[in-house]
């Protein structure tokens, strides 16, 4: 992986560095000791960035807030000595969080997740369309809608179509971060950017209706997606 480290407490970063180097020796670490150096100095985003959230100068929220308008894949994470603040993040989507009086406890777990995101990422869905057979990275679908006899699949920068059912699209994704949320509706986790209490925002700003018999376990879904 390729991991970025930013905050402004020198004996932080040297702590993650150092146990990242130790966890995870395959990894190549970046550090930075200010959002504004990390910003000026990325000709290439990172796979990963531990970010702390309170610094001076350029918060970790507007680091955040800079990679979203730049469309970065990077996996954002936060660290933070702040628990209250955790909630304002949400907004940004982070993959996880990591509170500094439980550096090492947590930031194992984290990493490894970080690691089968990646990987996950490198994941194709094949399917018929048409008299061709398709390719796409998973990454790239937002979400399946179901359409009579067909399903469109809506991606970040286009819509098919094949023929098949929601329940058997469902089962193929299974081990994949792909959620039921309505007998309608297959969404992508990783593009969920809000969750509200009868429907979610993606990231491109499509709104989706969350089914009644789905709600309750598309919430815990989601909220223990958005927390890890």
């Amino acid at each position: 992986m390729k991991i970025a480290v930013c905050d402004d407490e020198n004996k932080i970063v040297e702590e993650i560095t150092s146990f990242i180097k130790k966890e995870f020796p395959s990894s190549e670490v970046l550090t930075y000791s200010d959002g504004e150096t990390l910003l000026s100095s990325s000709d290439e985003w990172p796979e990963v960035l531990l970010l702390d959230i309170d610094m001076p100068g350029i918060s970790g929220m507007e680091v955040a807030a800079a990679l979203t308008r730049e469309k970065a894949d990077t996996l954002i994470v936060f660290v933070t000595a702040h628990d209250e603040l955790v909630y304002d993040s949400f907004k940004y989507h982070p993959f996880a969080f990591v509170r500094k009086k439980f550096l090492e406890k947590e930031l194992k777990a984290v990493l490894s997740d970080c690691e089968k995101q990646l990987v996950s990422r490198n994941k194709n869905f094949v399917f018929q369309n048409a008299s061709k057979l398709v390719t796409l990275a998973q990454s790239n679908i937002l979400y399946f809608e179901g359409q009579a006899n067909y399903l469109a699949i809506h991606t970040i920068a286009d819509e098919y179509k094949m023929r098949s059912t929601m329940t058997a699209v469902e089962k193929e994704l299974e081990d994949s971060d792909f959620l039921r949320i309505h007998k309608g509706f297959l969404v992508n986790l990783e593009h969920i950017r809000v969750l509200k209490t009868e429907e979610l925002e993606l990231d491109n700003g499509t709104v989706l209706p969350i089914g009644k018999s789905y709600s309750e376990t598309a919430k815990k879904s989601i909220l223990r997606y958005m927390r890890r």
